[in-house]
């Protein structure tokens, strides 16, 4: 038995270091011919899947390495069922603390009309094509409320808000009308869904005891399985603050994120108790708490976990498309049939509505078309199916099924942003009448260093909320993020060390005035560190003898880049000289770059640290690994040094601004090794770069 374990263990251990790679090369692929990563994620699933190259045997896997054989789990094995079930709760939590809740209680009327007719026409649409399609496929079907027609009608509903946010974002059209609409009536799409699937999964639970369900005993089922849903969802929201106040008891941000995940996993058992699918649990779970002031951290410090395991569940989605199936005519037919039904339904579902509501033609075809693309929900719902089991003990969603789903879920998430982006480029209004709203605007700006960038975003969104703004990340991955104040919408994005911010003309006063009011802050919060920079107890702490002298720095050391008589007369000769001497170690790439780095480190505060040592640093793009040079000029020149001696040791330091390496600690300990007399007096005397190097090793043993 315990071999059988290991050998289960170990198998898994393959399987998921296989779909890790493999859903980061789709995804990265995906992204390079503009599609959504998600769609590369579930297509390396189908390629690595054991329908495809994961059923090919080898020796140590006879039945290839993702075949099973009489799983449980169907396709994939149990265990990959179950890692595939974690990250459904992690990304459900996520999207649930992603929801504006006080937009779904108490904001924009329109939105909430919009989503409920995007929900309902959808719903029914889906229903009664099920009806048409699966005799085509050999499946039974006993009515409109058979549970797979049911199942069909869900996933018809679900919405991917993001794609389509991505999409307003680059079009400008974030806060216009129809942009505004269609994210509020996202919000209500999805919570109408979530209510909609726990009323099926109620029904399911109650087939799976025998028998057949009245009108009147579906109609209990539905109002237990919609007031369980109610009232947790009330009860959390009505003690959000308590549960943020009692994560926070397990300490700092990434604790009490951890922990707040936990109190998601734990409703999510309790509604699989209840015969509801967990999803709704962590739903539930992010949506009480989306309103909490740790909403923001949570969703960033739980990002690494959602990054592992989001994918690994699209992979593992993929892996039950059976590719002998998938282009079938039966299945390419009926799956054309309900894609052009999920595209309809919303086109008609949020664009009808649209209509009444003060939009024109053009307008209602825009708001429904970002409504077309499914996605992440309707791909967790259709897992739900095809594990679930029907009155017959079969899967409810069986293989063809399944395919006709996955079918939808690709074309209309690849057809949506070409649909949407010709709406946009029609001239014109998109309402009936002129409205407040104004032309939008972008304003950008260069703030040359990535940090920087990062530090005035973080502060920028910091005065939002204290003004009351609902700040909403619509894609964390590229740095989009959307707020919201009654009329007043604001997209903001940053890319690298550019921060792009779009809104209302009428807005962009206001605007501007939060990051002037930002950056003078952080001004004098950079002046106030700049003059603690210059004490003595910095600056000599570098220049120690109690420093930890590591044999790492002298690993780095290349005779090469040493020399024991350098030639400038100035701090710049001589900056130029040792980076000179750094591009004999191979590492450097651009040594333009390298100087200019160089020469900015120390204009910003010198690098003369005393007792007649220089130590020039910096982290540039100019090299590709860490790197040193030594240089010796015995009679010494003025480099700045804080005790006002000449310097006479000069040690050059590199290392990728791109990466991480071991700057500091190089610099500790050369400069704790140069702090002894000895070693420097030795180094002052030597005549050739290996005398430099048997003093330093000499201080590093």
């Amino acid at each position: 038995m315990e071999e059988n374990i290991t050998e289960v263990i170990t198998n898994l251990v393959f399987q998921m270091a296989v779909i890790i790679f493999a859903v980061r090369v789709f995804g990265k692929l995906a992204a390079k011919v503009g599609i959504p990563s998600v769609l590369g994620e579930l297509i390396a699933g189908i390629v690595i899947g054991p329908f495809a190259l994961g059923g090919i045997p080898f020796p140590g896997f006879p039945h290839g390495l993702f075949g099973v054989e009489n799983s449980i789990a169907g396709a994939v094995s149990p265990e990959l069922y179950a890692f595939g079930q974690i990250a459904s709760i992690i990304l459900l939590f996520s999207s649930g603390l992603e929801t504006d809740l006080s937009l779904f209680l108490k904001y924009s009327v329109s939105g909430g009309i919009i989503g409920l007719g995007g929900v309902v026409v959808s719903f029914i649409f889906g229903d009664i094509c099920a009806l048409w399609i699966l005799p085509m496929l050999g499946a039974d079907c006993s009515g409109f409320m058979d549970i797979k027609c049911l199942f069909f009608g869900i996933m018809s509903t679900a919405t991917s808000v993001g794609i389509t946010a991505r999409i307003l974002s680059d079009k400008k059209k974030m806060d216009s009308p129809e942009g505004v609409t269609i994210l509020a009536s996202a919000v209500f799409d999805d919570v109408l869904g979530i209510v909609l699937l726990a009323i099926v999964m109620g029904i399911v639970a109650a087939l799976g005891t025998g028998g057949t369900l009245s009108g009147g005993k579906i109609g209990l089922i539905a109002l237990k399985a919609f007031g369980v849903w109610l009232v947790a969802t009330v009860v959390f929201i009505a003690i959000s603050k308590k549960i943020a106040k009692f994560v926070r008891l397990f300490g700092g941000t990434y604790d009490f994120s951890i922990a707040a995940l936990g109190v998601a996993f734990l409703l999510a058992g309790f509604f699989e108790k209840q015969s509801i699918a967990m999803i709704i649990g962590a739903y539930t779970t992010g949506l009480a708490l989306s309103g909490t002031d740790i909403a923001p951290v949570i969703e960033e410090r739980i990002h690494g976990l959602y990054k592992f395991f989001v994918p690994l569940f699209f992979a593992v989605t993929g892996m039950s498309v059976d590719v002998s199936h998938l282009f079938t005519r039966d299945v390419l037919v009926c799956g054309g049939i309900y894609t052009v039904v999920a595209v309809v339904s919303k086109l008609i579902g949020c664009g009808g509505p649209a209509l009444a509501l003060g939009f024109n033609i053009k307008g209602g075809f825009r708001i429904g078309a970002g409504m077309i693309p499914r996605g992440e929900v309707a791909l967790i719902i259709a897992g739900i199916g095809l594990a679930a089991k029907g009155p017959d003990g079969l899967p409810i969603i069986g293989p063809e099924l399944f395919n006709v789903v996955i079918l939808m879920t690709l074309v209309t998430t690849l057809i949506a942003p070409p649909i949407l982006n010709i709406s946009l480029s029609i001239k014109g209004r998109g309402t009936k009448k002129e409205v407040s709203l104004s032309e939008s605007q972008q304003f950008i700006w260069d703030f040359k260093d990535f940090e920087i960038a990062r530090l005035v975003l973080d502060s920028f969104i910091r005065d939002l909320r204290a003004e009351s703004f609902y700040v909403q990340t619509m894609n964390m991955d590229e740095g989009l993020t959307h707020a919201r104040k009654e009329n007043i919408s604001i997209s903001i994005q940053q890319d690298g060390s550019v921060l792009t911010i779009e809104a209302a003309q009428a807005d962009m006063g206001f605007v501007k005035g939060e990051i002037y009011e930002v950056m003078l802050r952080l001004n004098k919060s950079l002046a106030t560190l700049g003059s603690l920079r210059n004490t003595d107890k910095l600056q000599y702490g570098f220049a120690s003898p109690e420093n930890r002298v590591e044999k790492l720095a002298y690993k780095i050391l290349d005779e090469k880049c040493i020399s024991c008589s350098l030639k400038g007369n100035t701090k710049q000769e001589i900056i130029e000289e040792l980076s000179a001497l750094l591009s004999n170690s191979g590492c450097v790439t651009d040594g333009k770059l390298l100087v200019a780095d160089m020469k900015a480190r120390d204009e910003a505060m010198s690098t003369g640290i005393g007792k007649g040592i220089a130590i020039p640093h910096a982290r540039t793009d100019g090299v590709s690994e860490i790197c040193v040079a030594i240089g010796i000029k015995k009679d010494g020149i003025d480099f700045g040094s804080l005790d006002g001696l000449p310097s006479r040791i000069f040690v050059m330091i590199a290392s990728p601004a791109s990466k991480s390496g071991p700057q500091m600690r190089v610099m500790a300990a050369l400069t704790g090794a140069l702090s002894k007399d000895d070693v420097r007096s030795g180094i002052l005397a030597a005549e050739t770069p290996a005398q430099v190097m048997e003093q330093l090793k000499g201080a590093c043993r």
